[in-house]
């Protein structure tokens, strides 16, 4: 599962949240009590947006973040951009957005298009994380900035046997009773013990081109909000 790489991971993600995209966002509260709305509120927050400013909203998934984007600065211009049409779909019963089907890995867009580029816990799920980081750099206006909020490996610690717990058991078993899908809420914890540590991540967006580049940790270590800037 998490251990696939290239065009397998990718078909492999699509069918996983192909299959949980109805029941994706009130897992997603469930998952974190509620604590996924205060992380994106935070990471637009640091986006800094202003009116007239272009954003792209990558690996959007349901639109939350993009939705947030527009409630923090009503008049930027956004893009929603996902490669799971039963996630657009999801989205688009939410509330309307300018939903748009593209893969990070190969985006659809002319160089220096936007002035910011935002992901929610899109990168531990793609093929090849440094092309998709480069696609970013590529697409963002000099000076641009980019923003992540991911997973990221957990460290060790008092907490450690009940983020274990949390992560193994109970969000599977939690998983299967909400979404019916067992088998895709083991591979989201999964990805997330198997992806890189904050630090590292830090290190891929570096060697990326971006500056400026910084993290925070939060949810007893488990989630990060990555940052960084395009070059002048």
């Amino acid at each position: 599962m998490s251990q696939l790489s290239g065009d397998e991971r990718s078909r492999y993600v699509q069918q996983v949240f192909g299959s949980i995209a109805r029941r994706y966002n009130l897992m997603n509260r469930l998952m974190t009590a509620g604590q996924d709305i205060r992380w994106r509120r935070e990471t637009v927050r640091r986006l800094q947006l202003n009116p007239g400013e272009t954003l792209l909203d990558l690996g959007a998934g349901t639109g939350d973040l993009g939705r947030e984007a527009l409630r923090q600065q009503p008049d930027i211009r956004l893009v929603a951009a996902d490669f799971s049409l039963a996630m657009l779909m999801a989205g688009k019963s939410s509330g309307r957005l300018p939903w748009l089907n593209a893969d990070a890995l190969h985006l659809p867009f002319t160089d220096e298009t936007f002035e910011a580029v935002v992901s929610g816990f899109l990168m531990r799920n793609v093929g090849n994380l440094d092309s998709v980081l480069k696609e970013q750099y590529r697409v963002l206006k000099p000076g641009g900035r980019m923003l992540i909020l991911e997973t990221t490996r957990p460290r060790g610690g008092i907490l450690s046997p009940f983020v274990r717990f949390h992560m193994r058991i109970l969000i599977p078993w939690m998983g299967g009773l909400v979404s019916g899908d067992r088998e895709a809420y083991r591979y989201l914890p999964a990805s997330s013990e198997a992806f890189l540590s904050a630090e590292e991540l830090a290190e891929r967006i570096i060697s990326a081109g971006f500056r400026e580049v910084g993290f925070q940790r939060r949810m007893a270590g488990t989630i990060a909000i990555h940052w960084g800037k395009k070059n002048f």
